[in-house]
Formats: C-alpha cells, structure tokens, sequence
C-alpha cells in the first residue's frame, strides 16, 4: 500500500501553475480593453487636476458654484446637483459596463473556469478586505468616521492602467490579465458594498415598479439580440428609455442608482443566439454593447465624475495638514498604500501554497507586488464611497478626498519604481533574446528569466 498523502501529487507530476497567460481570445480582448483604458485614464488624471486646481485658485466660488447647480424634476426627486448627476447618473454607465464585463468573464471568459479564476478572485477578496480593516482599526474610536471602512476597498481600472501602460510595455501581458481580472472582481465586491450598506431610506414601491421595466428590458435583450447587435439605433431608441426609467426607479427606491447600472448589464446576453451560427458568427451582444459604451464611459462620465469629485478646497499648507492628520484621511492612505498590497500579494502567495501551485515561469513575484502596489489607486469608486459615507462637500468628505488622492498618487509612484526596474529587465532579456535568435538563425522558445 502506498504512503504517499493524497494530496501530494504523484513523482513527476507537473506542478499546477498559476495567474497564466489565459486563452489567446482572452489575451486580445483583454490587450483591447487595456488601451482604451489607457486614454480614459489620462482623462481622468486630467479632469482631476483641472478640478483640483479651479477649487483652489482666486476663482473657486465659480467652480463649487457649477458643482452644485440644480437641474431636474422634483416630483420624480430628481432636482440633483450636477455633482450629484454625475455621481448618481454618468456612474451608472461606468458600472453598466462593469456588469458587462463581470457577466462575460463569469460566462464566457476565463473566469468560468475555476482553476483560472480562483486566485484573482481570492486576491479581490483579500485586497478588500485588509484595507477596510486598516481603515477601521484607524477609525475605531470615532463611529462618525468609521462610517467611510469601505472608502479604501477599491481599485481605479482606467488610473491603474494608465499608469501600467507607461511604465511596462515590456511587462508580461499575463500581468495586465491579472490586473484587469482583479479590478473587474473587486467592482463586483464594491458595488455589492454600496447596495447592502450604503442604502438608506428604502422605498418598496419604486423598487418593484422597477422590476417592469427592467423585465422588459431583459426580454427585448434576450429574445431579439441579433437584431440589437446589427441594429446600433434600435437599441438607443428601444432599449435607452427603458434602461433610464429603470434607473430613476431604482434611484427613487433609496438604492444607489448605480446599482440599476450593473443590473442592466447582467440582463444582457453574452452568448450568440442559436440561430446566429457559430463562432464566425461574430461577437455577443454583450461583448457588442460593451465595445459602444467603453468609450462614452472612459471619455465622457468617469472623467466627468472625477472631475465634479476630486475639486477639493484644501485651504493651503495649514488646511492640507489638518487634512492629512484626520483619521479619515490617515486610515484611506494607510489602507490603500499599504493594505492593498498586502491583501492581494498575502492572499495570492496563500493561495498557490493551498493549493500547491506555483507562479506561472513567465514572471516573478516582485511583479505580482508592483501590480498589488498599483492596485492601491483608488479614486473613482473612493471618490463616491466617501460621498456616501460622509455627505457631499462635509468636511470628512474633503478630508477622505484628500486622502485618496494623496494615496492614489503615492500608490502610482511606489508602483512606478517597481514596475519600471522591472520593465528594463524584460526589455533587456528580449533583446538578449533576438541577438540570440539572430546569431543562430533559430528564436528561442522560451523566455528568459530575469532575476527576480
């Protein structure tokens, strides 16, 4: 009889690999999403700073001024701010790409597979987990600013990706997978945090008048998507309205409109009807709808948002240090700086010993900590947790903004140094690599390791 523990794997068995380079289909779209990612992500720095400046410059009082404009129709309790349209409405397109991309990863990307998508999964979990609990251990004594535990839970896709964009284009694009999957998941794990606990006033009646609507919606999806994927103008004229009367209900309903977004985004299919043949057939509906919104959601409403969010009246040298040493502000900067990191890096080296795996040959684990020290950029969904926790324009709401934008920026230096040393080696092992290839006349097949 054998001794050998079942759980070791017999002499000779290769070991289980982990955080791969996934399916080539997947590599293409995901190298897709990455660059339009990109220049959202330089527009979004850029509406930032431009906010920044204005709130504290001679002429601040017109840009607070145009932030809490009011505009809409009261009976319908939409007379909102435009600061409040952009965090309630324009975010509602950014997460309905979100459930696109959520659904289509979980149906028909990698992540339907478990061994492929355990670990960015785990990693999500754990890179939201240890932050929120940085930030409580911070903030334990004042239940006031407890409040914001969920400010440094997640990850700015289009920042992150910008930044990876400049300083690794020699980086493993198994690296930009994992980031990618990581985000997605940890939006998922976000906007669950904003409908479970930072919902209030809960309205039945709206909620379930949404159901129609929303029903509606899904069939027209569903039963006549062919028709929806060739016909662009049939979806803004039949599927908008409905699309936006579900989010007015929702938003009515107490729950945070965002939500209808990521709802309107799992209704639609990912999958090609029968009927509409096989793999040449041409992508799914989702997959269709996700490569129309991308752009207005990229270079429309998250710039718009970060744009009516990040102006912040720090008050000069004084009022920047008051802010800085608020608790708030303290446990955001900790949390995503330091937390972050760890519970993505902790979680996925915690996983691979679990299981027995190792890391896939074609990167080290310093690259997996320049991409969970990258992952601490927090600011879309930072911006609007803060809001929701504290009130829009509160002073714990300056001071959280504040916060994540000190620790965005210092999270994108800290990953820049990593992550371009890292870059030169790559660069330099590809070069090595075609003299090799040049001197011998055959290419090398597998990649050189750099050291690491």
């Amino acid at each position: 009889m054998s001794t050998t523990p079942r759980s070791t794997p017999p002499p000779g068995t290769p070991r289980p690999t982990v955080l791969g380079r996934g399916s080539y289909a997947e590599s293409l779209r995901i190298g897709e999403i990455l660059r339009k990612e990109t220049v959202g992500g330089a527009l979004l720095v850029a509406a930032a700073a431009i906010a920044l400046i204005w709130a504290n410059s001679p002429a601040s009082g017109s840009y607070f001024a145009l932030r809490d404009f009011t505009v809409g129709y009261e009976p319908w309790h939409l007379k909102l701010s435009l600061g409040a349209w952009a965090a309630d409405g324009l975010l509602a397109i950014f997460f309905f790409l979100v459930g696109l991309e959520l659904k289509r990863e979980f149906v028909a990307g990698d992540l339907r597979q478990f061994s492929k998508s355990i670990v960015p999964v785990a990693a999500a979990v754990g890179g939201v987990l240890i932050p929120a609990a940085i930030y409580a251990l911070v903030n334990l004594s004042s239940p006031e600013t407890l409040r914001g535990w969920a400010i440094p839970t997640a990850t700015d896709i289009a920042f992150a990706v910008a930044v990876l964009a400049i300083t690794g284009s020699h980086l493993p694009s198994a690296l930009r997978i994992f980031l990618l999957t990581l985000a997605v998941v940890d939006d998922l794990l976000a906007i669950t945090i904003i409908a479970i606990f930072y919902s209030s006033d809960l309205q039945p009646l709206p909620l379930l008048l949404a159901l129609l609507p929303l029903g509606l919606y899904t069939f027209l999806a569903q039963r006549y998507r062919r028709f929806f994927g060739v016909k662009a103008g049939a979806a803004w004229i039949m599927l908008l309205p409905l699309a936006i009367a579900t989010w007015a209900l929702v938003h009515a309903s107490g729950i945070h409109a965002t939500v209808a977004g990521v709802l309107l985004g799992f209704a639609i299919p990912v999958l090609r009807s029968k009927e509409s043949g096989g793999p040449e057939a041409g992508p799914g509906l989702a997959e269709i709808f996700e490569h129309r919104s991308r752009p207005i959601s990229a270079g429309i409403a998250v710039p718009l948002f970060a744009f009516f969010s990040a102006g912040v009246a720090v008050g000069g040298w004084e009022g920047l240090g008051a802010a800085l040493t608020d608790p708030v502000a303290v446990g955001t900067i900790l949390a995503l700086v330091l937390g972050k990191p760890a519970g993505i890096l902790g979680t996925t080296w915690l996983v691979t010993k679990a299981t027995r795996a190792r890391l896939d040959e074609s990167f080290r684990w310093v690259d997996v900590f320049g991409v969970a020290v990258l992952a601490g950029i927090g600011f879309t969904v930072s911006l609007l947790v803060a809001e929701l926790s504290f009130g829009h324009g509160s002073i714990h709401d300056d001071h959280a903004k504040v916060g994540i934008l000190a620790a965005s920026l210092l999270a994108a230096l800290l990953a820049t140094v990593v992550l371009r040393t890292r870059n030169r080696q790559y660069r330099k092992a590809e070069e090595d690599e075609k003299i090799d290839s040049d001197h011998d006349g055959i290419p090398d097949v597998y990649q050189r390791k750099t050291d690491g």
